[in-house]
C-alpha cells in the first residue's frame, strides 16, 4: 500500500478519534432505532472512514456504495454508515439524488466540516444560514450566461496568452499547467488583476489554501491545514485591501464597475444594505476562487487526457473546431455563438465529467426526522450522495467505463443521473463558467496541437478529487497549417 495512503488513513483516524471525543454539536435523534436504514457503523471511533478513504485512493469510490446497497437483487436505496465521526445515511441512485435535490431547505440543508469555516471564515456564525442566499444571488448575477457571454473574448485572450507562455514547448505536464491557467483566469475575471508577478505571488498562497481545504483538519504547526489557515489570512488581507480601495473609488463609471466579480459583490452588498463587511467579501471571494479553480482543473485535466488517449474522439473534436476556426478572421476572438456550435466537443466534455466527476458528491444534514424508502433518517444525521456511484451505474449508463460522447446526444441521460455540478437549488452557480472555459480551452488546444500521452497507463487516484499521480505529462505536436489563430 502507498505510504501516502497509510499516512492519510492514520491522520483520518486521529481526526475521527478527536471528533468522537469532542462530541457533535447536533445530537442525532435515535428515538426509533428499529427503523434505521440497514448497514453498519463499522469500527468504534473510526466507523467506516478507512474503507471509504481506501476506495477513494484506489479510484473506485462507487464500490463503497455498491458493496453496501443490498446487492443487485435487493437494493435498499439507502444505508447507514459512520464517516468522519458522523452518523451518515448514503442515498443511492437517481431516486436518492432526486429526493435530496427536491428537499433542500425542507428536510435537509447544506453541510460541510467546521474546518472549512476556519479557512473561509465569516464575521458571524449564522452567516452561511442567513446571508448565504443573498451572496449566492449576487454571484449568480455575474455567472449567468447572459452576463458571462461578454467575458468569452476575455477568456479566449487569456487562453491564447497561456498557450504562448506555457505550451510553447515539446512537452507539458498538464495538471500544474491547468492550475496556473485557471488561477490566472480567476484573477482576471474576479479581480481584474493582469500583472503576472502579482498573480504569481497570490498563487503561492492559494496553493496552500487549496491543499488545506482537502486535507484532514489537524491544526498543528507544520501541517497542511495549518499552512492553509495562514495562507488564507494572507490572501484575505490582500483582497480586503482591494475591496476597500474599490469602495473608495468615486470616478469609475457603472460600466467599469460591472467588469469583474468584485464589483458585482460590492454593488450587490450595497443593494442588500451592506450585510457583509469588507472582510466577509474578501472571504467569499477567496471561496469563489477555490470553487472556480479546483474542480475546473479536474475537468480540464481529464478532457485533455481523453483527447490524448482516444484519437477518434480527438479527430472529431478537431473537425468541429476547425469549422469554427475557418469562420473567424485571423486573430478574431471566440464568442458565445461559436461556443454554441461546439456540440460534439460539449458531449466530450460531459462524458469526461461523467467518468471522472470533479466532486465526490454532496453532503447534507437532516433538519428534521424523515423517512426514505421506509427507513428513518433522524434529525442531525448527515446525508451523502456519491457521484461516481450514479455516473458509473450500468442501469443508467451501459458499459459505464467506456468513453462514449454519444450518450449526450438528443435529450441526453435520464434526469438525476448526471450531476457533475450538483443539482436542485444548490446546483453549482459556476457550472456555465466552467463549461465556457473548458470549451474555449479545447478549441485553442486542438487547433494548435495533436497531443500524446507520455505515460500510457498513468495511475489515477482520488484524494478527494481525481488526479493523475504524475500530473499527466503529454507531448505536443504542433499543426503545420495555420488555423486563423493569432500566435
Amino acid at each position: 500500500m502507498d505510504i501516502f495512503l497509510l499516512l492519510s488513513l492514520f491522520l483520518s483516524s486521529i481526526f475521527v478519534f478527536y471528533t468522537f471525543f469532542r462530541g457533535s454539536k447536533t445530537k442525532p435523534n435515535l428515538k426509533s432505532s428499529t427503523s434505521l436504514p440497514p448497514g453498519s457503523r463499522g469500527w468504534p471511533f473510526l466507523g467506516e472512514t478507512l474503507d471509504y478513504f481506501d476506495k477513494l485512493w484506489r479510484g473506485v469510490p462507487e464500490k463503497f456504495e455498491h458493496e453496501r446497497n443490498g446487492g443487485e437483487k435487493n437494493p435498499t436505496g439507502i444505508f447507514k454508515t459512520s464517516l468522519l465521526g458522523e452518523h451518515m445515511a448514503i442515498l443511492c441512485g437517481a431516486e436518492g439524488n432526486k429526493f435530496l435535490f427536491s428537499n433542500e431547505h425542507k428536510l435537509v440543508q447544506l453541510w460541510w466540516p467546521n474546518s472549512i469555516n476556519k479557512i473561509f471564515p465569516q464575521s458571524n456564525d449564522e452567516f452561511m444560514k442567513e446571508d448565504a442566499p443573498k451572496t449566492r444571488k449576487i454571484i449568480l448575477r455575474f455567472l449567468r450566461q447572459e452576463a458571462l457571454q461578454e467575458y468569452i473574448p476575455i477568456i479566449d485572450e487569456v487562453t491564447r496568452n497561456h498557450m504562448k507562455m506555457d505550451w510553447n514547448r515539446d512537452e507539458v505536464k498538464v495538471a500544474p499547467a491547468m492550475s496556473k491557467y485557471t488561477f490566472t483566469l480567476a484573477c482576471r475575471m474576479f479581480l481584474s488583476i493582469r500583472d503576472e508577478e502579482r498573480v504569481e505571488e497570490l498563487r503561492k498562497s492559494f496553493r496552500d489554501v487549496s491543499l488545506g481545504a482537502i486535507s484532514m483538519a489537524i491544526n498543528l504547526p507544520g501541517t497542511t491545514f495549518n499552512r492553509a489557515i495562514k495562507a488564507s489570512k494572507v490572501m484575505r488581507k490582500e483582497i480586503e485591501k482591494m475591496v476597500m480601495e474599490r469602495m473608495n473609488e468615486t470616478n469609475r463609471t457603472s460600466e467599469e464597475l460591472n467588469r469583474d466579480l468584485l464589483s458585482y459583490m460590492i454593488e450587490g452588498n450595497e443593494l442588500y444594505d451592506n450585510f457583509m463587511t469588507a472582510s466577509d467579501i474578501a472571504s467569499v471571494m477567496l471561496g469563489v476562487f477555490y470553487a472556480g479553480t479546483h474542480t475546473l482543473n479536474v475537468g480540464l485535466v481529464f478532457v485533455t487526457l481523453y483527447l490524448a488517449e482516444l484519437p477518434h474522439v480527438y479527430n472529431e473534436v478537431l473537425k468541429e473546431q476547425l469549422e469554427i476556426a475557418k469562420s473567424k478572421k485571423e486573430g478574431e476572438l471566440l464568442t458565445l455563438d461559436d461556443l454554441k456550435k461546439m456540440k460534439y466537443s460539449m458531449n466530450v466534455v460531459n462524458e469526461a465529467l461523467r467518468i471522472m466527476p470533479p466532486s465526490l458528491g454532496m453532503f447534507r444534514e437532516a433538519i428534521t426526522d424523515f423517512t426514505y424508502n421506509g427507513y428513518l433518517v433522524p434529525k442531525g444525521w448527515k446525508l451523502h450522495v456519491i457521484t461516481h456511484s450514479t455516473h458509473k451505474n450500468p442501469k443508467y449508463f451501459p458499459n459505464p467505463e467506456k468513453f462514449d460522447p454519444s450518450r449526450f446526444e438528443g435529450n441526453g441521460p435520464a434526469p438525476f443521473t448526471f450531476f457533475p455540478f450538483g443539482g436542485g437549488p444548490r446546483v453549482c452557480p459556476g457550472s456555465e463558467y466552467a463549461r465556457q472555459i473548458t470549451l474555449v480551452f479545447v478549441h485553442n488546444l486542438v487547433t494548435r496541437f495533436k497531443i500524446e500521452k507520455q505515460i500510457p497507463d498513468e495511475k489515477i487516484v482520488i484524494d478527494p478529487t481525481p488526479r493523475p499521480v504524475e500530473g499527466l505529462p503529454i507531448r505536443l505536436h504542433p499543426h503545420k497549417q495555420s488555423h486563423n489563430i493569432s500566435n
